[in-house]
């Protein structure tokens, strides 16, 4: 009898927070992504077994399962623990996205660990599982504050886009869709070598974020 060979799921988890009054927020990039995704695998969401939105599908030979947490961004690691524990996952199979504002508008960086970087969403999950261990997208949401004004973080990312900026963010969205999907089907360093900056070779970024 030959081998059959398993072939990992892999789980894309958008981060957000659930709500219309949320829905078109900074903190939201990361169900925005999640969207864009469904929509392009051709799957619908569906209410999953804990507290998250769920929807499967197939690319590449790869199946593949996004994941919209419904905790609130301060809690979006019960909803990944629960996850974890419900399907098995295995953490290297799973890619995080979320919105960063030290990132300016429009790029995208991938990173195979690190910090909550005062993302309140990874420091759920990384409080939750206790491994800084985990593949994120990060998309830039830049800084509209002029030099030197004080800065609040919350208040930022909780803002709506400008209409000038729609350009920017669809542009983002598609090109984080499009670095999951290369995740999904040809690892971390193949999908950090083709979206990362082209100055930053992602073996060196890879070395530096496991140091």
């Amino acid at each position: 009898m030959p081998l059959i060979w398993a072939v990992a799921v892999i789980t894309i988890i958008g981060l957000g927070n659930p709500g219309n009054e949320y829905e078109e927020t900074r903190h939201n990039v990361g169900f925005m992504v999640a969207d864009a995704l469904c929509e392009t695998l051709q799957t619908d969401f569906e209410v999953g077994k804990g507290d998250y939105l769920i929807a499967v599908s197939r690319y590449g030979g790869r199946e593949i399962r996004l994941v919209k947490p419904l905790t609130y961004m301060n809690n979006s690691g019960l909803a990944v623990a629960d996850l974890i524990e419900r399907y098995r996952l295995n953490i290297k199979d799973i890619l995080i996205v979320c919105d960063d504002f030290t990132l300016p508008l429009g790029k995208i960086r991938l990173r195979a660990k690190g910090t909550d970087g005062g993302h309140n969403g990874l420091y759920s999950i990384i409080y939750q599982l206790r491994t800084e261990g985990l593949s994120r997208l990060r998309c830039g949401i830049g800084r509209l504050h002029p030099q030197g004004q004080k800065f609040n973080p919350t208040e930022f990312v909780l803002s709506v886009f400008d209409q000038s900026e729609g350009p920017s963010v669809r542009k983002m969205i598609e090109e984080a869709r499009d670095a999951a999907l290369c995740f999904a089907t040809e690892g971390l360093i193949a999908a950090m070598d083709h979206w990362n900056a082209p100055s930053i070779d992602p073996r060196i970024e890879q070395s530096i974020s496991e140091g």
